[in-house]
């Protein structure tokens, strides 16, 4: 509102300028049937323009102000045209901000004076057409100023629709961003911790798995530091909106986990991008929970690309290993691993399996060319 009222006396002198130039030039074709500009009428020209000044602020009372000026003006006879410019564009203004009722009313009020005035206040008898003329005008004047007010509320909606949008959108990364953290995390660092109590447990007995487990907890310490690195960069301009965690990494996901892993994949096909972090974290959670609760198991990991759906499947055989070399998970693996599912509108199922444990996920695809 502030930047626009610094140009309310740019557009009062403009119409000032124009309202008096032009109304000096309309004057020399009316001469003989309108009266001469004088004091009065420069006057009342110029009433229009400067209530544009204080239009913004005082928007109603402005109007009526050059409404009126514009009344007298046409009812003293003085010559016609250029001293419409001011009370059309208060009009329109008024429709603008949101002042329709007071618009229709002033434009009502109008056409009846100007009705009025082509009837009692000249000396010829006007007729319809001018009636309908003026009547079209101020009719032309009040629809397009409504026209203009609707394609302005509908841009302002449908850029509120878009920053509703963009801050969804923003949200949503955020948590995609928290969700990939709380995964990084929570396997890496299971991972260290499992290996380090096993390094600990056999550094004086058998000092070779002990150099096994420090040599993983190396890897996963440089993993996570990676992994945290791709996650974080999503905030900086320019990077990939989303971490890239896919199913090519699942070997070395495997390899590092410290676990007897089997991997199997059954068919092959390309997957959306979603659809491979969604797996992938699932897996990398799932061998989490394994290592934490399960040590010394032996773990199924196993993946079927169907035409509609893919299939992820991890089961291990139970803990073999003393249970006090497993950590104590944080609960959000299992909910956070059905939250994934969900969200691409598939489904997930964890719960035991005989001696050990098992997590069914099922992620819905859209279909290949080929089907379509």
């Amino acid at each position: 509102m502030r930047e626009k009222s610094r140009y309310a006396p740019v557009l009062g002198l403009v119409v000032a300028v124009a309202q008096v130039v032009a109304s000096q030039g309309a004057a020399y074709g009316q001469l003989h049937i309108r009266k001469p500009l004088d004091a009065l009428s420069y006057t009342l020209l110029l009433v229009g323009p400067a209530a544009l000044v204080v239009h913004r602020r005082f928007p109603v009372g402005s109007a009526a102000v050059a409404l009126l000026a514009t009344y007298a003006y046409t009812w003293l006879n003085y010559p016609l045209g250029p001293v419409y410019v001011a009370p059309t564009i208060t009009l329109i203004t008024l429709v603008l901000v949101g002042r329709r009722a007071v618009a229709w009313s002033f434009a009502g009020v109008t056409l009846v004076v100007f009705l009025a005035y082509g009837h009692f206040g000249t000396m010829g008898t006007p007729g319809l057409f001018h009636d309908l003329a003026i009547t079209a005008f101020i009719m032309l004047v009040m629809v397009g100023s409504e026209l203009w007010a609707i394609a302005r509320e509908r841009r302002a909606q449908q850029q509120r629709t878009a920053d509703e949008e963009a801050r969804r959108q923003a949200s949503e990364e955020r948590l995609t961003m928290a969700q990939e953290l709380h995964d990084v995390l929570a396997h890496n660092i299971s991972l260290i911790h499992v290996q380090a109590a096993t390094a600990l447990h056999l550094i004086d007995d058998n000092p070779d798995q002990a150099r096994t487990a420090l040599a993983t907890i190396k890897t996963a310490s440089k993993e996570v530091l990676g992994e945290m690195r791709s996650v974080l960069n999503v905030l900086r301009e320019g990077a990939p909106r989303f971490p890239t965690a896919g199913l090519d990494r699942l070997d070395d996901l495997v390899e590092r986990s410290g676990l007897d892993v089997t991997l199997r994949r059954e068919g092959t096909r390309p997957l959306p991008p979603q659809v491979e972090r969604a797996a992938y974290r699932i897996v990398q959670e799932s061998l989490t929970n394994a290592a934490r609760h399960a040590p010394g198991a032996r773990v199924t990991v196993r993946l079927e690309y169907g035409e509609r759906e893919l299939a992820v499947m991890v089961t291990d055989t139970g803990a073999t290993s003393p249970p006090e070399l497993s950590a104590h998970g944080t609960g959000n693996g299992i909910p956070g691993m059905r939250e994934r599912a969900s969200a691409l509108g598939g489904t997930l199922v964890a719960g035991p399996s005989g001696a050990g444990f098992q997590v069914s996920a099922r992620l819905p695809l859209p279909l290949s060319p080929e089907d379509t």
